[in-house]
């Protein structure tokens, strides 16, 4: 058991961020159009193009959005031309924090970065400060309560390739793979009639920082959260490992 899947759970506690759609649809328009640049415009020929679609679908994003943001990304459409990095630091209570960024302006986006970092009480780092404790893995979320049909699902999922199943949850059931194993997991699991809630490659940390002190682990969250909002970041991986039972208490 890595620790991720309480990380997981604190994801889970800010539905207010993931109900953005707004924000939602512009993160996913960015991945589309880098995925479609890198690879093309074929999402049967490109993994990263046909995962971004699948993403989109699930929010309920539009076809037609769906497609300029390929067309942008093929040149077909004329469209800001992003470019993706990688933003390495630490929170409150020496947490390390891993940011995936795609924008079009990178100085301005580093001083933003930066700010919202200082303001939080944290601090950018150098690049490969933290990136070494973090590895990419498929995470894929079941909701699945315990009882009949639990074990046999954890059974098809490590039949299927993955690599770690957390069951500490009695609602959710969190499947490691490794990134390439990722979409033969899902559809293992989607035919035995799984409810996803989520499956994505994410960074995963290689060791956790607990923090149980409820001060430290509102201003990690607020952080968390602040660096979310901000429309030129993708995704933000922390190796914070907050208690369930603290979790309950804190408000932000």
């Amino acid at each position: 058991m890595s620790g991720h899947s309480k990380w997981a759970n604190i994801k889970n506690r800010k539905a207010r961020v993931d109900e953005k759609r707004g924000r939602i649809f512009t993160h996913i328009g960015r991945e589309l159009i880098i995925a479609a640049r890198m690879g093309g415009g074929d999402p049967e020929g490109n993994p990263r193009l046909k995962a971004a679609i699948a993403r989109a679908r699930e929010v309920n994003m539009p076809n037609d959005n769906i497609q300029r943001a390929i067309m942008r990304g093929t040149g077909e459409l004329e469209g800001a031309a992003y470019e993706e990095i990688v933003y390495e630091g630490y929170g409150p209570g020496g947490v390390a924090m891993l940011l995936n960024i795609a924008t079009d302006n990178r100085n301005r986006t580093a001083s933003e970065i930066r700010y919202i970092f200082s303001r939080g009480g944290g601090n950018l780092g150098e690049s490969g400060c933290v990136a070494w404790m973090f590895n990419p893995k498929g995470v894929i979320s079941v909701t699945v309560p315990a009882g009949a049909g639990r074990e046999e699902l954890i059974l098809q999922a490590i039949e299927a390739g993955a690599e770690d199943v957390d069951d500490s949850d009695d609602e959710v059931l969190e499947i490691k793979t490794a990134p390439a194993d990722l979409e033969q997991v899902k559809q293992t699991l989607q035919a035995a009639g799984a409810a996803i809630s989520s499956a994505e490659i994410e960074m995963v940390p290689q060791t956790t920082v607990t923090i149980d002190d409820p001060e430290t682990a509102t201003k990690v969250l607020r952080l968390i959260d602040r660096l979310e909002d901000h429309d030129d970041v993708q995704a933000v991986y922390s190796n914070a490992d907050i208690p369930a039972s603290l979790m309950e208490q804190i408000e932000i």
